[in-house]
């Protein structure tokens, strides 16, 4: 068979299931309001939760910060791309999770995606170790996984009863917990202080990828750990920085030990080249918004559009998913059935991705709307009203 020819039959297959993704092109920056393939659209399908993608003090410092340190870092960390910007956001976001895990250290990474994949492969490096994963952990953690040496046991999603069963009969030398804080299809939250508690109980790592949860969570925006006040050296914490903190990468937080062993063993750190310090420069000053009195605004009326969002929806054959968060799923069910909906939302202006399998369970294809502190009640209103003329009117 031609070669060309099985790449399409793959292609065919995709499209038959509803399957096939398209890119959109924006044309303007991140933002509520988006010029999207030379249109004018009010976008709910970005993760810019506080609205600083394009806030003019974000971008006033990565411009001050590419004056200062260039366009590039030319080398990875370890051989001359760690700037003095890599090393004071470092000590920062040390400081910043110092409440929650005991000497804490942070490193800086190019994604939040590297940062998984250097969490796991480095502390599941040993073939005695056990990873025991949430069934509804991202597709990152799951890559990690796939990639240690170590084993790997799926535990059903926020069932800690089951964790503890699995726990409890394994003799793995090392256990490491892996979940997500905010599941990125679901919106909801993984019962962090009971996972914490067990891992405690049973001497295992509690690794929390917290990409939907930091800047949002806790009354400082410092995450998840902050919002249940959880408190231990057995957590490993990764934080990314390209939602709610409106630039890029990602930072992994834990106990100085652990971060020397990721320095050392992390090679999705030790062989990529840094990322350009600009970037680590800028984020001092989304830092300096979430930590601040803005900050704190731009939460409370981002838990007031979801509030309105939630109450403007009346499904009735579709379904919303119990969420508090800025992510808002409303379950429309087949492939077909999503796309032609987000496609009715887009004709009038509205862009909402499908998300379709793989990436949730077959079924459950979805809207996943989600909300920014950039966002209007207005904004919400419309969408509301549409979502709702559109469930109507295909009854």
């Amino acid at each position: 068979m031609n070669l060309i020819e099985g790449v399409n039959r793959k292609l065919d297959a995709l499209a038959a299931q509803s399957l096939i993704r398209r890119l959109r092109v924006a044309d303007s920056p991140c933002a509520p309001r988006q010029v999207v393939d030379g249109r004018a659209m009010l976008a709910f399908c970005s993760n810019d939760y506080l609205g600083l993608a394009a806030h003019p003090a974000v971008v006033d410092a990565l411009q001050e910060g590419a004056q200062r340190y260039g366009a590039g870092s030319g080398a990875s960390h370890l051989v001359s791309g760690h700037s003095r910007a890599h090393a004071l956001l470092e000590e920062r976001f040390g400081a910043w999770m110092a409440p929650a895990i005991p000497q804490a250290r942070a490193l800086y990474m190019c994604t939040g995606y590297m940062a998984n994949l250097a969490v796991l492969t480095a502390l599941g490096a040993d073939a005695d170790a056990m990873i025991f994963s949430e069934a509804l952990n991202h597709a990152s953690l799951i890559d990690g996984a796939r990639l240690a040496k170590a084993g790997v046991s799926v535990y059903p999603h926020g069932d800690v009863q089951a964790l503890a069963q699995q726990l409890g009969a394994s003799s793995a030398g090392t256990k490491i917990v892996v979940t997500d804080s905010v599941f990125s299809m679901d919106g909801n939250l993984a019962p962090l202080p009971e996972l914490l508690a067990l891992c405690e109980r049973m001497g295992a790592w509690l690794v929390v990828d917290d990409a939907h949860g930091f800047g949002v969570l806790g009354d400082s925006g410092r995450g998840a750990l902050e919002h249940f006040g959880l408190r231990s050296p057995n957590l490993v914490y990764i934080g990314t920085l390209g939602k709610a903190a409106g630039v890029g990468g990602a930072f992994i937080a834990a106990h100085a030990s652990v971060v020397e062993l990721l320095v050392q063993r992390a090679r999705p750190y030790i062989y990529t080249t840094a990322a350009p310090p600009a970037l680590a420069h800028a984020l001092q000053a989304s830092l300096d918004i979430i930590e601040g009195d803005e900050g704190k605004q731009r939460r409370t009326h981002l838990a007031a559009l979801v509030s309105h969002l939630r109450d403007a929806l009346r499904p009735k054959r579709w379904q919303l998913l119990a969420s508090s968060t800025a992510i808002q799923p409303l379950i429309i069910g087949s492939n077909d059935d999503a796309l032609r909906v987000a496609a009715a939302l887009y004709e009038q202006g509205l862009w909402v991705p499908a998300i379709r399998p793989p990436t949730v369970a077959a079924g459950t294809a979805r809207l996943r709307v989600t909300l920014s502190a950039a966002h209007t009640h207005e904004d919400v209103a419309v969408l509301a009203r549409a979502l709702n003329e559109l469930e109507r009117a295909t009854t």
